[in-house]
């Protein structure tokens, strides 16, 4: 898993690349809380390039969501491909979080 990180506005752009699951959730969740800051009001989340994601990858995004809005702040997710996007629809985290088709549109929705 690579990740590249983009911030304008006080909206924080990841990119994930490669596989998120649980040989590597604890460095995806620790890369997270590194970067996120609190001046923050958004996170988008940029799954393009994520091939994968495991129950323990779902879980730090879970997380990280209900980390900011107790921040009062918004976590989005753009990008996803068939697969990515199928488990996201099976477990439910479609109806839990915004999801985008691209970065472009998920900044559009924050009025960046």
């Amino acid at each position: 898993m690579d990740l590249t990180v983009e911030r304008h506005d006080n909206v924080l752009s990841v990119g994930v690349k490669g596989r998120l699951d649980w040989s590597n959730s604890e460095a995806f969740r620790d890369a997270l809380g590194d970067t996120i800051e609190d001046t923050d009001r958004a996170v988008i989340m940029d799954f393009g390039e994520l091939d994968f994601i495991g129950s323990s990858g779902l879980r730090v995004i879970l997380v990280t969501a209900r980390l900011l809005v107790e921040r009062d702040a918004t976590l989005l997710l753009c990008g996803l491909s068939d697969p990515v996007r199928e488990v996201f629809r099976i477990t439910g985290f479609e109806r839990l979080l915004p999801i985008h088709e691209t970065l472009a549109e998920a900044r559009a929705s924050l009025g960046a």
